[in-house]
């Protein structure tokens, strides 16, 4: 998650060009110094720090370094080596390096017809930083919520299924409304350390940091009503924290199917090449602080063609 912020790495060495050709001794010298920065980096933040052998996994991306032209290849292995599944590598050129041996493609979604004391919210993704753009995201949440509630509503479906991540801030700030107000869920890191994310009058709430905000927070007319989460395999990253913010709520369960599993939190590290390292830092944990870093398994294991009436059943039962 990029919100994390990660320490501060001083960069002993400038990278110049770690895809020439070249295989002189001056560019075997600043491919290995960029492979050491980067374990480096990898060595003091990832969330499996406790658990690798850094001097055997050193030594397996140097030695592939010295069999192969240019970089993507041994940073390939060094992600791959962390196990998370979840870090990666952006380029300067928009391309990504990644070692992730799981895939979570999204599935075919079928309207969603629903009784008129049932709410629907479907929470897609939101993608980058800008400010005006996730207040937007944020508010059109909210609106939403707000036009459907009415004292006839019995309960919520909170539709999760194909969200794919991304920041979760301003999911977590549109959907405070149905969730409620109050420690969600926790991030916790290598050493147990935790921090926790909330919901609190209109704003997603890091720690004691406020990182997305609506100008004007709605409040539902029965806060404790039934919410119903749909979940699918195609539910990633920040859409797994959303699901997670939800199980511990009163008067809520999930349905669906497990999701992808990446339930984990990165930072992101910038290089000295100019890429960036979006490392895996931290374990999701819901408001209990059950940890999680794997699939999220749904209360209700139901197929998609039966799912919406197994949601509006536990809705008005």
């Amino acid at each position: 998650m990029k919100n994390l912020k990660p320490l501060l790495i001083i960069v002993l060495f400038l990278f110049i060009s770690c895809s020439s050709d070249d295989d002189s001794p001056e560019t075997n010298i600043r491919v290995t110094n960029f492979i050491n920065e980067v374990v480096d980096i990898m060595e003091v933040n990832s969330i499996n720090r406790n658990t690798i052998s850094w001097d055997d996994f050193r030594t397996r991306v140097l030695t592939r370094a010295q069999n192969v032209t240019g970089t993507d290849n041994p940073l390939r292995l060094a992600l791959q080596l962390l196990e998370d599944n979840h870090s990666f590598i952006r380029k300067t050129n928009g391309t990504f390096i990644s070692g992730s041996s799981i895939f979570c493609p999204p599935s075919d979604l079928s309207p969603v017809p629903t009784p008129d004391n049932v709410g629907y919210i479907k929470i897609n993704s939101f993608s980058g930083n800008d400010q005006s753009e996730s207040l937007a995201f944020a508010e059109n949440i909210q609106n939403e919520i707000r036009v459907q509630d009415s004292e006839n509503i019995s309960g919520w479906i909170v539709d999760l299924r194909n969200n794919p991540g991304g920041n979760m801030w301003p999911m977590l700030a549109g959907v405070g409304p149905v969730l409620g107000e109050g420690i969600a869920g926790y991030f916790i890191g290598p050493d147990n350390e935790s921090t926790p994310w909330s919901y609190a009058n209109g704003a997603a709430i890091l720690g004691q940091n406020t990182i997305a905000n609506v100008t004007s927070a709605y409040t539902l007319l029965h806060s404790d009503s039934k919410v119903a989460v749909l979940l699918n395999r195609a539910v990633i990253s920040s859409g797994e924290a959303i699901a997670i913010s939800f199980i511990g709520r009163s008067n809520t369960e999930t349905f669906g199917e497990a999701t992808c599993g990446l339930s984990t939190a990165n930072a992101g590290f910038s290089l000295s090449d100019g890429s960036t390292l979006f490392l895996t830092t931290a374990f999701m944990a819901d408001r209990n602080q059950n940890v999680y870093g794997e699939s999220i398994l749904p209360d209700n294991v139901v197929s998609d063609g039966e799912l919406i009436q197994a949601a509006i059943d536990y809705i008005n039962n």
